[in-house]
């Protein structure tokens, strides 16, 4: 059974930095694309950032780039996602995700039905 698990969230300023972590397990993780997205209140999910199985690939939406970095490590099988000069627009829920199958070693997966797992999320809140 496949199990994403982030941690990390929390509150900070605007302006400040925060990482999130993914745990996964059930995965053979050194294959697998992973991916970040968000949620916030009232708004659909939208791709944050994804990485390939060696992370020799990354690829990031617009308005986070420059300010995250999408890390992972096979090691531990944890990915995460590094945000730095936070916005209160910054301010939702985290979703890791996985797709169900092993893809393309340089493949990166930029959309929510792309993928078959799903973290439980974590929360970031940007205060002004």
């Amino acid at each position: 059974q496949v199990q994403l698990v982030e941690s990390g969230g929390g509150l900070v300023p605007t302006g400040g930095s925060l990482r999130v972590s993914c745990a996964a397990s059930g995965l053979p993780f050194t294959n697998f694309v992973m991916g970040w997205f968000r949620q916030a209140p009232g708004k659909e999910r939208e791709f944050v950032a994804s990485i390939n199985w060696n992370g020799g690939r990354t690829y990031y939406a617009d308005s986070v780039k420059g300010r995250f970095t999408i890390s992972r490590d096979n090691a531990k099988n944890t990915v995460y996602l590094q945000m730095n000069s936070l916005k209160p627009e910054d301010t939702a829920v985290y979703y890791c995700a996985a797709p169900s199958r092993i893809t393309n070693p340089t493949m990166l997966l930029t959309r929510s039905y792309e993928y078959e797992h799903w973290g439980q999320g974590t929360q970031v809140t940007v205060s002004s």
